[in-house]
């Protein structure tokens, strides 16, 4: 019976292609499900022998701890550089939707706790 290895919503399409390359090289029969046109399914990755289950996933898990540490020296070398984002380089390169999103968040503080103003004055 069929086992799900990966569910692909919001996963990249190099991880994504990376995983399949990964199974085919290792000889594991696995099937893909596409999602569906609305985005309300998932896509996904499933192993079709669930006795392949168990070596599927630990490959899976040995390629994401792979990209987890790829993905943190990549980050600890922006770091060093000096070229990784902050929340002032992401506010310079896009000030007018920021501000925009600033003034939508104040509007809604103001509406939620509007109601307990009249609770302290009297």
């Amino acid at each position: 019976m069929a086992k799900l290895l990966m569910n692909l919503r919001g996963v990249p399409d190099d991880e994504a292609e990376a995983v399949r390359a990964l199974l085919a090289e290792h000889a594991v029969a696995y099937y893909e499900t596409p999602p569906n046109r609305w985005g309300l399914s998932m896509g996904a990755i499933w192993i079709r022998d669930s006795d392949d289950y168990a070596h599927a996933r630990q490959l899976l898990d040995a390629y994401q701890e792979e990209r987890l540490q790829q993905a943190r020296a990549a980050k600890e070398q922006r770091q060093r550089e000096g070229t990784q984002d902050t929340v002032a380089t992401l506010f310079r390169r896009a000030p007018g939707r920021n501000l925009v999103y600033l003034g939508i968040i104040a509007v809604i503080l103001y509406f939620s706790i509007r109601p307990f103003f009249g609770l302290i004055g009297g």
